[in-house]
């Protein structure tokens, strides 16, 4: 499964293109965010990259879940968003 990290200086216009790119190929993708601006930027760039597959026919489906990552060698709660598509 594709990966996309974002950061709460990411740009979801960006993001949303790089998600609406994978999930034109496969079901499902996995955006992690650490951090409530990071999870803001997120959220708002599975918004956006809806309208991008919508004239496809393309629903997308957002998953939200707690993970552990490790970042420079300290584990730090994530929040993943498995976004798939029907």
């Amino acid at each position: 499964m594709e990966v996309l990290k974002v950061s709460a200086k990411s740009q979801p216009k960006s993001v949303a293109g790089a998600l609406a790119a994978i999930l034109r190929n496969k079901t499902e993708a996995e955006i992690q965010a650490v951090g409530a601006g990071a999870v803001n930027q997120a959220v708002k760039a599975i918004a956006i990259a809806r309208g991008f597959v919508a004239p496809n026919g393309i629903d997308l489906v957002m998953i939200p879940a707690f993970s552990e990552i490790e970042i420079n060698g300290e584990l730090r709660t994530a929040i993943k968003f498995i976004v798939e598509h029907r």
